[in-house]
This record gives structure tokens, C-alpha cells and sequence, in this order.
């Protein structure tokens, strides 16, 4: 059984990939910040026969991320499988933005998720085979690792600067993870959504509709109207593709970030 830590994992598109994974048979470690949220999640899945525990970890704290990774290799052992989904928007015009906004969101968005990589992948790698470090190639591959970008982070943006650049970066460090980490057959990819229905998009809703004084639920309309599938994408459907992409039938695809967005973005 794989050893899995969903990182947000109390809610939205975190909550959906752990049920999901679950589902395929693995071992979730669900984090969040908000212990109660990742304990509701772990008990779901329990109550649906999987396999789950909560743990409360903050992503935008170094100390407690390698304390969560620890703790959870005391426990099982080793670590197959790490999907970042830890993560915090904010909307302001480019020139409200603070240095506390900004700090804030790529602490948890951007240093979180290097650190968090780090923290893993040295697990993954204790745990590759001499003859697969001497060779640096292997038949299959010896762990998987999804971050969660945005298509925000495809284009700049104008209401939510920061967020976009701290998307971005995760893209950036897919790559630059990917490439330190192919040697060991250690996969790293990312999915970049784009409208999905959690607790996330109704906030950006509610910022975006006091910014331009439009009525709650409008600027998310109008947003799914510039989607070809004319839709909302649901933490199922990330789940789905964060699924693939922890599985074989993904081993030799690494450093892609791969629009899970209903058409939105196509270049």
C-alpha cells in the first residue's frame, strides 16, 4: 500500500484528491492547518473503508513541515507520494497589494511548497535502490510528487498580483524539482485549474464582487462563460488528473503542469 501525504488536504481540491487517492488504494496522511477540517476528511475516508489520518501542519512554516514528514516516517516508513494542494488567494488591485499580502501568499503558496519538496523527496530518495542512484535510470519510478499551479499562473493578472506570481513559481519548481529529481526516478508534475467549486473560488467571488460592486455570484458566471465546456471543473475532476499523474501510467512524464481548466487556457 502507498504511503500518501495531501498537503490542504481539509478541503476543496486537497479534500477531493485524498478521497480520491484513497480510493485507489493508498495510505493518506491528510494536512492542513486546520486540524478539525483534516480530521472530518481522514474520518470520511475511514467511514468509507479506506485507509487516512490527520495531521496538523503549516505549510508556510519550515519546523513544521519537516515535523510532519517525520512524524509520518516514524509511522509508515516511507513516503510514495506527495500532492501539494496547501494554498491561499487574495484579491486586490496591483497597486493595494502590501508586503503583508504579499508575504503571506507566497509563504504558503511558494516557500511551502519548495520546502515541502525538499522535506519528501530526501524520504523518496533514502528509500531508492544503490544500483538505480549508480545508474540514474530505472524500469518504474521510485515516487510521485503533484503540486497544484493555477491557470493563473500561465498570465499575469492585474486583481490578484501575488497569487499569480506565486503559481507561477510553482510551475517554475515543478521543472527545476523535476530535473533534480529524474535521476532517482522521482516524478514531478503539476495540474493548473482553473474555476473549481470549493471555499477558495467562493472567496475570490465574494473579493471580486466588493471590488466592482457586482452582486455575489456574477463574476464567477461570467467566468464560466469564457470556458469552452461551459462549466465549473469540480476537486473530482482535479482528483482525477492528480490520479493519473500518481500513477505508472504517468512514469514517464515528468516537470509538465498539465491545465485542468475546461479549455480555458490553450496555449
Amino acid at each position: 500500500m502507498k504511503i500518501a501525504i495531501v498537503t490542504g488536504g481539509g478541503q476543496g481540491i486537497g479534500k477531493g484528491c485524498a478521497i480520491r487517492l484513497a480510493k485507489d488504494g493508498a495510505t493518506v496522511c491528510v494536512m492542513d492547518v486546520q486540524m478539525d477540517k483534516a480530521e472530518e476528511v481522514a474520518a470520511e475516508i475511514q467511514s468509507g473503508g479506506g485507509t487516512a489520518d490527520a495531521y496538523r501542519v503549516d505549510v508556510s512554516d519550515v519546523q513544521s513541515i519537516n515535523s510532519g514528514v517525520r512524524t509520518i516516517v516514524e509511522k509508515h516508513g516511507r513516503i510514495d507520494i506527495l500532492v501539494q494542494s496547501a494554498g491561499v488567494v487574495q484579491n486586490k488591485p496591483f497597486l493595494e497589494v502590501s508586503e503583508a499580502d504579499w508575504d503571506r501568499v507566497i509563504d504558503i503558496n511558494e516557500k511551502g511548497t519548495l520546502f515541502f519538496i525538499q522535506a519528501v523527496a530526501k524520504i523518496m530518495i533514502d528509500h531508492v535502490p544503490q544500483e538505480v542512484k549508480d545508474r540514474g535510470s530505472a524500469d518504474h519510478s521510485h515516487g510521485k510528487i503533484v503540486n497544484i499551479s493555477s491557470i493563473s499562473g500561465r498570465r499575469g493578472r492585474e486583481y490578484h498580483v501575488h497569487y499569480a506570481a506565486s503559481k507561477a513559481a510553482i510551475i517554475s519548481l515543478t521543472q527545476s524539482a523535476a530535473t533534480a529529481l529524474a535521476r532517482y526516478n522521482i516524478n514531478v508534475n503539476a495540474i493548473a485549474p482553473s474555476v473549481v467549486h470549493t471555499p477558495m473560488w467562493e472567496q475570490v467571488d465574494r473579493e471580486k464582487a466588493q471590488m466592482f460592486g457586482l452582486p455575489i455570484g456574477q463574476s464567477s458566471r461570467e467566468f464560466i462563460e469564457r470556458i469552452p465546456l461551459k462549466r465549473a471543473g469540480t476537486p473530482e475532476d482535479m482528483a482525477a488528473a492528480v490520479s493519473f499523474l500518481c500513477s505508472a501510467d504517468s512514469d514517464y512524464i515528468t516537470g509538465q503542469t498539465i491545465n485542468v481548466d475546461g479549455g480555458y487556457e490553450m496555449d
